[in-house]
């Protein structure tokens, strides 16, 4: 085997001698040659990782890719359903239940119940992925209060003739007998000296003129008391299906408490009792609690130029009779 030499620096004699070659100086010497190739291939191999992508890593940011495409495409997806479904809810609200007088369906129900999506928090596209879900969520519950809301329509389609027969839909004095004086609104109260809202309407008529019940029910006020002193003498029919409507300032009453009635029924006459002024009848509709304009039921015995006359003259503002 050839001999390999080195050189090293004699300091005594100042000079460069050749000496032979240990195992650790060519160790030394082959560390010399290949560490900076390994360094460097290191430092490329380093610099290719964090700029090009592994086959694995290729797929899996691929496939991220791909799921947040679909994300997109279902949030446009359930955009389209809460616009059909937000039609459907105004038709709902709008019509169906104004036909059949039912109060529209509660907000409340067609919020969802809140739930937990904390696991998705500092995960990649935590937002669209939450936001995703809730919307898929409230589309959900949504669905479900319509559906609900469409049953209850579905049943009161099914009473329809008993609906329609005990809906307050004539006016409580014949139209040839009485004038409307005040409508439904913000009104002067004649003895009370300011204004306050007038929930009904008051018809003008002669003493004693017949008063009649507007709609099918059951009597459950008739006289004083209920709670109703300033109306004097009175009746209040319930009609069922969230109606009842009141009669107020009567001179007479001709039924008794729980007492049915029908449409057309004479319940009492003309007066002026209670806080009133002049012979009239304070004449109001109560729907699912709230009072309503009793004009808009008026819509039986009336012809359409009657009844847009009616209505006109209740929105004048001016000074009641009670």
């Amino acid at each position: 085997m050839k001999k390999r030499y080195v050189y090293r620096f004699n300091p005594h004699t100042l000079s460069y001698e050749r000496v032979e070659a240990t195992w650790r100086d060519r160790l030394k010497r082959a560390a010399t040659l290949v560490l900076p190739g390994v360094v460097a291939g290191v430092a490329v191999a380093f610099a290719l990782g964090s700029v090009v992508d592994s086959p694995e890593e290729r797929m899996l940011r691929a496939d991220v890719k791909e799921y947040r495409h679909a994300l997109e495409q279902l949030n446009r997806s359930v955009e389209r359903a809460e616009a059909v479904l937000a039609d459907i809810e105004e038709r709902d609200s709008a019509v169906y239940r104004t036909i059949f007088g039912a109060a529209p369906v509660a907000e409340s129900r067609r919020r969802p119940l809140r739930r937990d999506y904390s696991r998705w928090e500092g995960k990649a596209s935590s937002r669209l992925i939450v936001g995703t879900m809730e919307r898929v969520d409230t589309l959900e519950q949504r669905l479900y209060a319509q559906s609900v809301s469409l049953d209850e329509i579905h049943r009161m389609a099914g009473t329809k003739r008993e609906r329609m027969a005990t809906m307050p839909a004539i006016m409580p004095i014949a139209k040839s007998d009485c004038r409307m004086v005040s409508g439904y609104g913000m009104r002067y109260h004649p003895i009370l000296h300011y204004r306050r809202m007038h929930t009904g309407v008051d018809l003008s008529a002669q003493p004693g003129t017949p008063v009649h019940a507007t709609g099918d029910g059951r009597v459950t006020v008739a006289g004083r008391g209920g709670g109703l002193g300033g109306y004097g003498v009175c009746v209040v029919v319930d009609h069922g299906f969230g109606f009842k409507t009141l009669y107020a300032h009567l001179q007479e009453v001709k039924v008794s408490e729980g007492q049915r009635v029908k449409r057309g029924t004479v319940i009492g006459t003309v007066g002026r009792t209670g806080l009133a002024q002049g012979y009239h009848l304070h004449y109001e509709v109560i729907q699912n609690g709230n009072k309503v304009n009793p004009v808009y039921y008026f819509f039986n015995d009336l012809t359409p130029a009657e009844y847009d006359e009616v209505l006109e003259a209740s929105y004048q503002e001016n000074q009641c009779l009670s």
